[in-house]
């Protein structure tokens, strides 16, 4: 008999190899008594263990790539299970460096308030200033107050006028909240943050990546450099197109924020 006639399984000097495959579990042989417990490798057994070894592997796995993806997914199913079913909702944005003792929070509180009482929910990062005053109007006037809040080290966590909060690590996966459950947007003075979102809001609707919504700039003394920067500048040198300046509305008129904000959402409607 050749090599090659050898019967499966035979090992050394023809001797037959009755090791099971790799992978393969043990099935006892009739008669045979079963591996002792204390013996036993099984899967439950291994995912169960939670020794020192067990321990600091897993302490370094929580810092892994993938243990990331894995919270990342699970902050877009927390996101997404907590707005579904909302309604109609208006995003707003502005400094949290804002005072309550400063114009601009009253009337961010007033925005927020009528903005409820018109039965829209009010979302905002949930953190102070224009933020605060926004979900104050909203949870004052009975309103449901989103605060989509995200850990800096420069700012005390959600408000307290925040009746549905939302914790978040990653800003990417808070910015899709902002943009997916709104049906429109009202950026009140403030810093990079507020720019940040902005932009992004304008370039996602400008490369129509999001749909048709307003986009309200609020406090034109505020705005007034930027939105001239944009007519001279990228505008003169062909950066953007006429049709890019009318993505935006500008106003000083808290009831024109939310006129313009009802009249979008009854148009989404078919009304």
């Amino acid at each position: 008999m050749t090599s090659s006639d050898s019967p499966r399984g035979s090992g050394p000097a023809g001797k037959r190899d009755d090791r099971p495959a790799p992978g393969l579990a043990v099935q006892p042989q009739p008669g045979q008594q079963p591996t002792s417990p204390e013996r036993m490798d099984t899967e439950d057994r291994r995912f169960l263990s939670w020794t020192d070894r067990d321990r600091a592997n897993a302490a370094a796995f929580t810092h892994s790539d993938q243990w990331r993806v894995l919270r990342i997914l699970g902050e877009f199913v927390e996101g997404f299970d907590a707005l579904a079913e909302i309604g109609p909702g208006v995003s707003i944005f502005g400094s949290a460096r804002t005072k309550p003792d400063d114009p601009m929070y009253a009337l961010a509180e007033r925005v927020g308030a009528d903005l409820a009482r018109a039965g829209i929910a009010v979302i905002t990062g949930g953190g102070p200033g224009i933020m605060e005053a926004s979900n104050k109007g909203a949870a004052e006037a009975g309103g449901v107050s989103v605060g989509a809040n995200i850990e800096l080290p420069f700012e005390e966590g959600v408000n307290r006028y925040v009746n549905l909060p939302l914790q978040f690590h990653y800003f990417f996966v808070r910015k899709t909240m902002f943009a997916k459950y709104a049906n429109g947007f009202v950026f009140f003075p403030g810093g990079f943050g507020t720019m940040d979102e902005m932009f992004e809001i304008l370039t996602l609707m400008q490369t129509q990546k999001l749909g048709s919504m307003p986009i309200v700039l609020f406090g034109s003394g505020y705005w007034s450099g930027l939105i001239e920067w944009f007519g001279t500048m990228l505008l003169h040198e062909g950066k953007v197109s006429p049709s890019d300046l009318e993505l935006y509305t500008v106003t000083d008129d808290p009831d024109e924020v939310v006129a313009i904000m009802i009249e979008a959402i009854r148009r989404s409607r078919g009304g």
